[in-house]
């Protein structure tokens, strides 16, 4: 099984002997330096995580902590120079933010005293009266501990060391024990306070606090939608495809519709005057152009494909005939997810755990404030850096574990004894051989993202300077390039993922065979296979359009949320994600036949001796799929003929 072409014909002494494709007859293992690099660096990660439990202070994390080096919830040492520390905060587990509604600035930072207390006040209190009755009944006391609760109404010294009123209703956060507000003004303050931003990402806090109930209800809608989508395209037929294609077109005009017009409704409403709701007027007219061009785009697209409907459907036919050998394929993306939510959850404790990892240090009043100790900053980097790397090795091995069992039941002889078990096979090729080739692929991903990062940080920077237009082209251009690259390495690595499973080589030479052999072949119903991709993307395209049309139906009909346009963008990102996460599956499969089949057609020739791997079912559409080929280029060159014959009379005369 030589992989011979006409083209490739030079003299017998100089031309190499090409290398053979061997479909799963040899195994070695692949890349092994990459994963001993890969062992180093998470020996790095582990030695973070170590230090992070050692230096970084989790109980700080865990329970909350006071303005004064108490925390709640525990019997504390004093610290040097602060004399309100050191206490015994056993009974007080909660943290409370004075002045949670009306922070101030005082020395280039934020003035938010926190102190230790036994319960948060569940309602409003409007009087110092009433602040010192809920100290008396409850425990739990609101002003600084050097305040007696009987001087709340007496002593000069209150209206510093007491909480502004009126003192917003709070309920204790189920898991880090803060008295978090629950007015939506009051929380979206409090939210932005923590995370440093000003007024912008306060408004918009507040408009995601007040309709978290509808977020809710559409991240539950798009859950729904995709579901029903991936069965969509499990059972497809030609009059689903029209149906669903119908769909579509109908969403995206509808969507369209309803913005436009939303933008009109807003040009006219007397309350545009406010600043939140001319903010929301701008957000709707980006939204309504940026969805008009899409639309026109994937209308022309689906105008010009509309006649390879029947053939993408006995693709998609042949697609769900392999996932039938191994139906739990379509489970992969769950358990791919909750693996990533375990690795982010334990990611985000360690870089919480390095920033409470710091030392005391005793500021104006009393008050005790932990300093970032030296070396930290680069910790953190490196942190970054395994997130980045891990998440992508994740992925990869999702995709290889898919594309090794599409490898597994295609190159089965039997047709009608599949394999028992192609999933746990392709994983077990995968952690005993090719876990090399998997890190050295992901690992290309982030190399490749890290400098578009920098370029786009760099452009938005220059966005503020008035002669940089053709740095700021420049930087456009390369941030271009660089998506381009990025998506390239995205298919390449995939192909290499497949050609991996089919010849156990190493990532290199599997990326430059596939590369080889997918251009060699490429006249073979590529188009079909771009057209199935369209299809799967115009499913991830509805599931968005009708999760959308809910939150513009649900959000408009209260307008006091305040920019709500932002946190519908959210929720048409996560719509878009989950459908990705779920539809993925079908593009994976897909990409693996295509190049099964071309291996098939480079290692054997459909004789006796050596018969074709693919069924009849398949043979059937490729010779279906080369008769619409051949039939379009003689087409093409008729007319082609004809235009040279038009423009040579014409010459003549």
């Amino acid at each position: 099984m030589h992989c011979l072409g006409a083209e490739y014909l030079v003299s017998a002494e100089r031309a190499p002997r090409q290398r053979e494709w061997r479909p799963q007859i040899y195994r070695k293992c692949t890349d092994t330096a990459w994963l001993f690099l890969f062992f180093l660096f998470w020996t790095g990660l582990v030695f973070i995580m170590g230090y992070s439990v050692v230096a970084g202070a989790a109980g700080r994390l865990l329970f909350g902590y006071d303005s004064f080096g108490n925390v709640c919830g525990k019997k504390n040492s004093p610290v040097e120079g602060a004399p309100l520390s050191g206490q015994d905060m056993t009974l007080k587990k909660h943290v409370f933010f004075m002045n949670s509604c009306n922070l101030e600035v005082k020395g280039m930072r934020l003035d938010r005293t926190a102190l230790c207390v036994s319960s948060c006040p569940e309602e409003q209190l409007d009087s110092l009266e009433e602040v010192q009755l809920f100290a008396n009944t409850s425990g739990s006391f609101l002003c600084v501990y050097s305040l007696n609760s009987s001087n709340y109404t007496h002593s000069p010294k209150a209206d510093s060391l007491c909480p502004r009123l009126p003192v917003p209703p709070s309920k204790s956060f189920p898991l880090f024990n803060r008295c978090i507000p629950q007015t939506p003004e009051c929380y979206s303050l409090f939210a932005s306070v923590w995370i440093n931003d000003g007024d912008t990402l306060h408004r918009i806090l507040s408009g995601i606090m007040s309709g978290r109930d509808t977020i809710l209800g559409l991240c539950i809608l798009t859950l729904a939608l995709s579901l029903a989508m991936m069965f969509t395209f499990r059972f497809i037929t030609t009059l689903l495809v029209n149906i669903f294609i119908s769909l579509v077109i109908l969403g995206l005009l509808f969507v369209c519709g309803v913005l436009w017009w939303l933008y009109y409704d807003y040009t006219n409403d007397l309350s545009i005057e406010l600043d939140t709701e001319r903010e929301n007027m701008k957000c709707v007219l980006g939204f309504a152009i940026v969805s008009t061009g899409i639309t026109a785009v994937l209308l022309v697209l689906i105008f010009v494909l509309r006649k390879r409907i029947k053939l993408t459907v006995e693709l998609f036919q042949i697609t769900n005939k392999a996932i039938s050998s191994a139906p739990f394929l379509l489970f992969q993306p769950l358990w791919t997810f909750a693996i990533l939510i375990f690795f982010w959850v334990l990611w985000v404790a360690v870089l919480l755990s390095l920033g409470t990892a710091g030392a005391a240090q005793v500021m104006e009043g009393g008050q005790v404030e932990y300093k970032p100790l030296s070396g930290i900053r680069y910790m953190w980097s490196y942190h970054l850096i395994g997130l980045i790397w891990t998440s992508e090795f994740i992925l990869a091995c999702q995709q290889m574990t898919i594309a090794g069992a599409v490898v597994t039941c295609y190159f089965n002889r039997s047709k009608n004894d599949p394999p028992a078990r192609p999933i746990l096979s392709s994983l077990s090729i995968l952690f005993f051989y090719h876990q090399g080739t998997v890190v050295k692929g992901s690992f290309l991903i982030p190399v490749v993202r890290l400098p578009r990062i920098i370029v786009m940080y760099m452009q938005n920077a220059l966005k503020e300077q008035q002669h940089g237009a053709l740095s700021r082209y420049l930087f456009r251009c390369c941030y271009c390039c660089f998506w381009c690259l990025d998506k390239y390495l995205l298919h390449l690595n995939q192909n290499a993922y497949t050609t991996t499973a089919i010849n156990g080589t190493d990532f290199c030479t599997s990326a430059k065979d596939a590369f080889k052999i997918l251009s060699k072949n490429s006249s073979h119903f590529t188009s079909i296979n771009c057209f199935g991709d369209f299809i799967i993307f115009l499913g991830k395209v509805l599931v968005v359009c009708f999760t959308v049309f809910g939150g513009l139906m649900a959000f408009n009909y209260n307008r006091a949320f305040q920019v709500w346009a932002v946190p519908l963008l959210l929720v048409a990102f996560f719509a878009y994600l989950v459908a990705h996460s779920f539809l993925s599956v079908f593009e994976t499969v897909l990409d693996a036949l295509f190049l099964c089949f071309a291996v098939d057609l480079e290692t054997n020739d459909g004789s006796s001796e050596k018969p074709y791997f693919m069924d009849q079912e398949f043979l059937s559409f490729v010779k279906k799929s080369n008769k619409l080929n051949n039939a379009r280029a003689r087409q093409d060159e008729h007319s082609l003929r004809n235009d040279e014959g038009t423009e040579l009379q014409a010459i003549a005369r």
